[in-house]
């Protein structure tokens, strides 16, 4: 029997092709970004957080060769862009996922021009890359306080143990 291919899929979008499909999103449109290499409780409660903030969430995922610059460890990213790109996309709060292969998504935030920029709250809204763009066209930067103290490198030290 064949399947159908599951339709979250569509909600990739290449770089190359986000500034016409941000454009055509609801707004207030919220824009994050991140790893998001082992998905948590602690990532989902933020990306369900983030995309309260607005009507359309943009999640802008670090490509491989961007995460192991983060310096997470030679191990690191665990899962490779293309399934972690699967797994944000099927989150229902999640309307569009992208990648930067940058050292920051500041690109990918002046391609959709987000009213909400957001991150976790172990980033201070003065730190967060594109918070000077994103207030100069009148938008917000919030930095969501963590409900649930969750950690993909305290994960993978956990099971390493085991």
């Amino acid at each position: 029997m064949d399947y159908p291919q599951p339709g979250f899929e569509n909600k990739i979008c290449p770089p190359a092709q986000l500034t016409v499909k941000a454009a055509a999103l609801p707004r207030p449109l919220v824009f994050t970004n991140g790893c998001f290499d082992i998905l948590h409780r602690g990532h989902v409660t933020y990306l369900a957080q983030a995309a309260a903030l607005g009507c359309s969430l943009v999640v802008a995922l670090n490509s491989d060769a961007s995460v192991k610059r983060l310096g997470k460890g030679d191990e690191r990213p665990v899962n490779a862009l293309a399934d972690r790109l699967a797994v944000m996309a099927a989150l229902e709060c999640v309307t569009l996922v992208t990648w930067f292969e940058e050292d920051t998504p500041l690109q990918r935030i002046l391609d959709c021009r987000p009213e909400v920029l957001v991150k976790g709250g172990d980033w201070s809204p003065e730190r967060i890359v594109g918070n000077r763009e994103v207030h100069a066209w009148g938008g917000s930067v919030h930095s969501i306080p963590f409900l649930h103290e969750k950690s993909t490198t305290a994960l993978l030290e956990k099971i390493r143990r085991l």
